[in-house]
């Protein structure tokens, strides 16, 4: 079964697909966009295209696990998400991913000038392996 992460943001936004077998994350791209119906329905497209029978969509959450202050925002855009594609949302908490992806991205010596064009698909794919560790501990 394929999944798909989505680390939504004002400008871009990080897509992560799961391998064939949900295993593992495969595929990954960044939409550009401002206008969350637009990146919604490319979400849709990409899920429809990649055969995604699932998604995941980053969730902000302060550190003490309280909502953050974007949570209505990102509620209504899974909301956008599941009338574009179709499929339930899952809300997965974000804490820490895109602070992650800068690290794995400036390890691998990348300027964080370079970061801008990548983080929110490292993201994405950091949403994506979290959510398949939890699905392969429940089924264990």
């Amino acid at each position: 079964m394929r999944i798909m992460a989505i680390d939504y943001g004002d400008a871009r936004t990080g897509i992560a697909v799961s391998d064939p077998t949900g295993m593992m994350a495969g595929f990954t791209t960044v939409i550009q966009g401002r206008k969350a119906e637009r990146v919604a329905e490319e979400a849709a497209r990409l899920a429809e295209e990649r055969g995604v029978e699932e998604l995941v969509l980053g969730f902000p959450r302060n550190m003490d696990g309280t909502e953050g202050a974007r949570a209505d925002l990102y509620r209504e855009f899974a909301r956008l998400l599941e009338e574009a594609s179709g499929l339930t949302v899952h809300l997965w908490d974000e804490r820490r991913t895109t602070i992650e992806a800068h690290d794995i991205l400036h390890g691998n010596g990348r300027k964080m000038k370079a970061h801008k064009k990548n983080v929110d698909a490292v993201a994405a794919s950091l949403i994506l392996e979290g959510y398949l560790a939890r699905k392969r501990l429940e089924q264990s």
